[in-house]
């Protein structure tokens, strides 16, 4: 992925010191000594970082190379456009350079109060998914035959909504990449033009307690309002870290606390079942937690905390009754600032807007008639649906049984989801299915209309991170034969009858600057958190009890994640699938395990993680097969462990 050419080097060590210093990864050194000193690879050091690809940026004589943009293009042959990371939640400021309407590179911008000046090698190099064969460039409608034809925008758009008002009862399923006037859009598409609840952002598995924990301790906070912000993670004496693997899962809130740390202010606790590379390099805390327990490790370290330290909790609590509740009781017993941290751009976004089933824009409760009349009002309408909607797992639910006739879908990949064969049956149950997508998917595969949606560089957004904070950004490039997921659904709305009052970003974000955020109360957590110790997310089993390991897994940085497609350099870095053991299970079944549960089964290389819980085996989510959820096993089961033949 990068490439060294010696005879430009001076030896400056602006490398060897970001590897040492920023990323604490050793794959680049000063090797050999005297007059043969240079520039290398660090010895018996794996070149493993995820940010490897800031080396290139700092070298100040072009020396490091990356193997993809090398020699393709002269910077002053560029146009730069200032931009936000579209790959996780972090919000990191980057450029991107274009040339005749195709990205060539991309950097990171220096923002001090969020990136500073790094960014992860997915968000320099993972950019070419919107550049691949299968983009969707025009609309397309099912024909009688069966078949997928081409159509104009306007076929289209009344294709699509008389085929939504037949339905009987619409889904909305958003996904999380959407930018916060998207997601907009969507929610108001599905009550104003749908007349429905019935939506939800999360393509991924989580609960009924989430949803009450999003809508009591996140919505409508952020830097100024009481939200937590990377600068408070400096000033912590402690930060807990609870359902997130920030190197993993948020690389720039990693950077942030590595420097916390070596500037010795800031202690790194972990409720995780092993201590893995990023938080080695934290030098972490272990509080060794078997999947599941999290609720009662949370609760033990009550007596540590005060107001000076920060709790992050991310979304894979969702998947554990009680650990939601438990992380909010703890921040208000001991007074510690708590932080939700999603794993996608959108999804922070998509809450302020009101993608889910009982909230509305601005954190109004749907329950609250107040809430709903101040919507109602703005929006020109006489009134809201009254009634709290289905959430994703129930929407895939009623398509199946027939309880729901129609469905709108934007980038949401069955994989993910709770259940993946459930999902993909109920998408080809659904009586009429508008798919909003980039690129060709199984979903579009099966839609009855695919409307081609713009991305991040041909359209203007912004995307809300971890802290709240809007990170806005303009367009990079303008390409006619795709449009903005709002203008699209304005479209639809204008066929029914129903439109939406805005055409353009410009006139969204208006629209949500005057709403505002809701000034009235909220509703407690528990309110509607439902089963807590004996179902999971997606109504699996709690893995507490029972035969097997229990499975942990997270997505790592770099994956088979559809969004990193196109550049094989960036693949070739993503590290190995393997399956971490503990000391006793690895002797005896190394050197290959096959792991088998509720959904099929998968042979892996087997590794060593010496302070892995006893009766744990971790894997990742997205790296081999169709993942975790679709190949393995379901949220919150157990696996079973055995040597492989070899």
């Amino acid at each position: 992925m990068i490439l060294l050419d010696r005879e430009r080097c001076i030896v400056c060590q602006r490398c060897t010191r970001f590897a040492d210093e920023i990323a604490g990864d050793p794959f680049i050194a000063l090797v050999e000594r005297g007059a043969q000193q240079q520039i290398g690879i660090a010895e018996d050091a794996p070149f493993l970082s995820y940010f490897a690809g800031n080396v290139i940026q700092i070298c100040p004589v072009g020396a490091l190379t990356s193997e993809d943009y090398r020699f393709r293009s002269r910077p002053f042959d560029l146009v730069s456009s200032p931009a936000v990371a579209e790959h996780d939640a972090c919000g990191s400021a980057i450029r991107v350079d274009h040339r005749r309407g195709k990205v060539m590179r991309r950097l990171a911008g220096n923002d001090p109060a969020v990136n500073e000046e790094w960014i992860t090698d997915k968000d320099r190099f993972a950019f070419t998914y919107a550049q691949l064969d299968d983009r969707l460039t025009y609309p397309q409608v099912r024909d009688d035959d069966g078949s997928l034809r081409p159509a104009s925008w306007p076929e289209a758009f009344a294709v699509a909504a008389r085929g939504l008002q037949a339905a009987g009862g619409v889904g909305v399923l958003t996904g999380g990449r959407l930018t916060a006037e998207d997601a907009y859009a969507y929610s108001k598409f599905a009550r104003v033009a749908l007349s429905t609840n019935d939506i939800d952002f999360r393509a991924r598995p989580h609960s009924a307690e989430e949803a009450a924990f999003l809508a009591a301790h996140v919505v409508s906070t952020g830097p100024g309002g009481g939200g937590v912000t990377y600068d408070d993670l400096e000033s912590a004496s402690t930060v807990v870290l609870a359902g997130l693997e920030p190197e993993d899962e948020a690389g720039a809130i990693f950077l942030r606390l590595r420097k916390a740390v070596r500037a010795g202010g800031t202690e790194v606790v972990a409720v995780a079942p092993y201590t893995s590379r990023g938080l080695g390099k934290l030098r972490a805390r272990l509080v060794p937690t078997v999947p599941g327990d999290e609720p009662a490790a949370l609760a033990g370290l009550a007596g540590e905390l005060d107001a000076t330290a920060v709790l992050l909790v991310g979304e894979r609590l969702a998947a554990v009754p009680g650990a939601l509740t438990a992380a909010a009781d703890l921040a208000a017993r001991s007074g510690a600032r708590l932080a939700w941290v999603p794993r996608r751009a959108g999804d922070r976004g998509a809450v302020e807007a009101g993608c889910l089933p009982g909230l509305l824009p601005g954190g109004r409760p749907v329950a609250d008639a107040s809430a709903r009349v101040d919507v109602a009002a703005a929006w020109g309408v006489d009134a809201l649906p009254e009634v709290a909607g289905r959430d994703a797992d129930a929407i895939v639910a009623a398509l199946a049984a027939g309880e729901l006739g129609g469905l709108v879908v934007a980038g949401v990949d069955p994989i993910d989801t709770a259940d993946p064969a459930a999902t993909r049956a109920a998408i080809a149950a659904a009586g009429f299915v508008v798919a909003l997508e980039l690129r060709e998917s199984e979903v579009t595969r099966v839609a009855d209309v695919v409307l081609p949606v713009a991305p991040v560089t041909d359209k203007a957004g912004t995307f809300v991170n971890w802290e709240g904070r809007p990170r806005p950004f303009e367009a990079a490039l303008r390409n006619p034969s795709s449009l903005p997921e709002l203008r699209i659904l304005a479209g639809i709305a204008e066929e029914l009858g129903r439109p939406l009052g805005f055409r353009t970003v410009e006139q969204a974000r208006a629209e949500m600057q005057q709403l505002g955020p809701w000034d009235g109360g909220r509703s407690a957590l528990d309110d509607s958190s439902g089963p807590r110790t004996t179902t999971g997310a997606g109504g699996a089993p709690a893995a507490t009890s029972g035969d097997g390991f229990v499975l942990a897994t997270w997505k790592q940085s770099v994956d088979n994640g559809r969004m990193q497609d196109g550049d094989k350099y960036l693949k070739a870095t993503a590290r190995q699938p393997v399956a971490l053991l503990g000391r006793r299970a690895y002797d005896e079944l190394r050197p290959t395990v096959t792991l088998t549960g509720d959904r099929g089964s998968v042979t892996l290389p087997a590794a060593l993680a010496d302070d892995l819980v006893d009766g744990v085996v971790w894997v990742p989510a997205n790296s081999f097969g169709n993942g975790v959820l679709a190949d393995l096993a379901s949220p919150g089961s157990r696996v079973r462990v055995e040597g492989a033949q070899v």
